[in-house]
């Protein structure tokens, strides 16, 4: 069932980062996944298949060079990330189409169809939607492991993490990892501070929604925020300064305690931050 590498690919090793994109994921024990699929995982891991978040992204790329343009990979892929944590086998799949088939819809509601045309047909796109509605009918309870920034890291996300679980290899990676009950408690104790607070909306409306994502998974989970190939993209003297979830954690505190100001400032120098990461976008 594991897919070969695309031997248009380079590996991750030999070929340059693409550096937009960060993740957040969810690792779930092998447990959680029921048959065929948990001996499909256990096979998997022992293989040491190896593939790495830029490996996933390049075969995405590659779809989207291709004529005609593929919106939606045909097929499910059969890959997943892997970790093992104390003894346990985590396990978090791709889901590529099923991912493809969110980004699509994501795409319509932010763009108008003269943009979109230029870069999907309206055939393809409304294939991809009917394709989509027949496959949730049939799967009504499907939901994503991965989700995806583009040109940053959601300031929502660094609520479920702590600076002391940051890990940063200059050059490589730049991620946090805690237990999906920690993940959970953070983000309820940071939800009631914010709604209690005010000017802070936006927040909590991303908040409700990744914690009605968190719920559908495990609770022995893994949460994992993964900088991706943000690393790649800026000088590591910045990357190893930067510790935007201990910010995001002091700007809950600062507002727990009634300090307003002391929030609002600490807030404000995230926003700059993450506004001259997300700028980049449109630097060419």
């Amino acid at each position: 069932m594991s897919e070969s590498p695309d031997p248009r690919l380079p590996s991750a090793r030999s070929a340059s980062a693409v550096p937009y994109a960060s993740y957040l994921r969810v690792y779930e024990p092998l447990t959680a996944f029921p048959e065929p699929e948990r001996t499909h995982w256990a096979d998997y891991a022992r293989r040491g298949t190896g593939v790495s978040a830029q490996d996933e992204l390049r075969r995405s790329l590659v779809d989207l060079v291709r004529v005609p343009v593929v919106g939606v990979p045909a097929h499910e892929s059969a890959d997943a990330f892997t970790a093992e944590v104390d003894g346990v086998l985590m396990v978090c799949p791709w889901r590529t189409r099923l991912r493809g088939w969110l980004a699509l819809q994501e795409l319509s509601a932010e763009f108008p169809p003269s943009v979109l045309d230029a870069v999907l047909p309206a055939a393809t796109r409304r294939r991809a939607t009917e394709e989509y509605e027949a496959w949730r009918g049939r799967n009504p309870d499907a939901r994503p492991w991965i989700r995806t920034g583009v040109w940053q890291v959601p300031l929502r996300w660094f609520v479920l993490v702590a600076d002391e679980e940051r890990e940063y290899v200059p050059g490589e990676r730049l991620r946090y990892r805690t237990p999906m009950v920690q993940a959970r408690r953070r983000l309820a104790r940071g939800l009631r501070t914010l709604r209690e607070a005010e000017g802070y909306g936006m927040l909590v409306e991303g908040l409700v929604e990744v914690g009605s994502w968190l719920e559908e998974f495990h609770p022995r989970s893994m949460v994992e925020l993964d900088y991706g190939g943000l690393p790649h993209a800026f000088p590591a003297d910045a990357l190893a300064g930067d510790h935007s979830a201990r910010d995001v954690a002091q700007g809950i505190a600062a507002l727990r305690a009634g300090d307003m100001d002391g929030a609002a400032q600490t807030y404000a120098v995230l926003a700059e931050r993450w506004r001259a990461v997300r700028e980049r976008l449109f630097a060419n």
